[in-house]
């Protein structure tokens, strides 16, 4: 069985005169993160929106193992098991921790929800929120509210609501944006462990977090793909420091 979860083919989208994203073609491997990274307006964020079915492509094709999901909404694409992060945290601020991810948990279930049945009596969704606690390292922290929380913890909230879905694909658009250093840190090591049971596609400006957990990068500007491949090689790349990095291999 392919270890490839997800895979594009020329994938293409316009705006009326502007093509935002260029004939893109990549694979998202399970066990693996694939960073893409590129300058501010290089199509990275448009990318994550076609994949995740928030946008569809003018043109190209989208395979979720080998099922062509070209076109299908964003609930659809969720169902089948792609979870993903937003730039803004994306999160129910007055409720609490285990709330936000029960409910994240509820857009997994086959059937309609019986409304006269308390919502803590559904096993299976409580027990897939305890599990995306646990697997964000929010443990202690169920009952927290949501606005309480420190930065980094939404932003740990916010990937716990996608593993609640239990999905094969994570989708993380800058998780670690308007992070400290301890905190980046911390979603650096979480991200590494999340790798071993999830195919990962990460959208981040931070490179030494990039060059630090990344499999495969592959690195776009302006909408299509410049080059692809392992951290050593794009770091090493002089199209690719001519481009976006400098010379020392980081952003600059």
């Amino acid at each position: 069985m392919s270890d490839i979860v997800l895979r594009t083919d020329t994938l293409t989208r316009c705006f009326g005169g502007l093509t935002a994203v260029r004939d893109v073609s990549l694979a998202c491997r399970f066990g693996e993160i694939h960073a893409v990274i590129g300058p501010n307006g290089a199509g990275k964020s448009t990318l994550v929106n076609l994949l995740s079915g928030d946008l569809p492509p003018s043109a190209g094709r989208i395979f979720f193992g080998e099922r062509d999901i070209t076109g299908l909404a964003s609930h659809q694409v969720a169902r089948m098991g792609v979870g993903r992060s937003y730039q803004k945290t994306n999160i129910f601020l007055p409720l609490s921790t285990f709330e936000n991810c029960r409910l994240a948990a509820q857009t997994r279930l086959g059937h309609s929800m019986r409304f006269f049945r308390h919502a803590l009596s559904f096993a299976e969704i409580n027990a897939a929120a305890d599990e995306a606690m646990v697997a964000a390292g929010l443990v202690g922290r169920a009952d927290v509210i949501a606005a309480t929380l420190s930065h980094g913890e939404q932003r740990q909230l916010e990937i716990a609501m996608a593993l609640a879905t239990r999905p094969r694909l994570l989708l993380l658009d800058e998780p670690l944006a308007g992070m400290g250093g301890d905190e980046s840190a911390r979603i650096v090591e979480l991200l590494g462990g999340l790798a071993r049971d999830h195919a990962i596609l990460l959208i981040e400006h931070d490179m030494d977090a990039v060059f630090a957990v990344a499999d495969v990068l592959t690195v776009m500007v302006n909408g299509a793909v410049l080059e692809s491949g392992s951290p050593e090689s794009i770091r090493s790349s002089h199209a690719v420091q001519e481009a976006y990095l400098g010379s020392d291999g980081v952003h600059g």
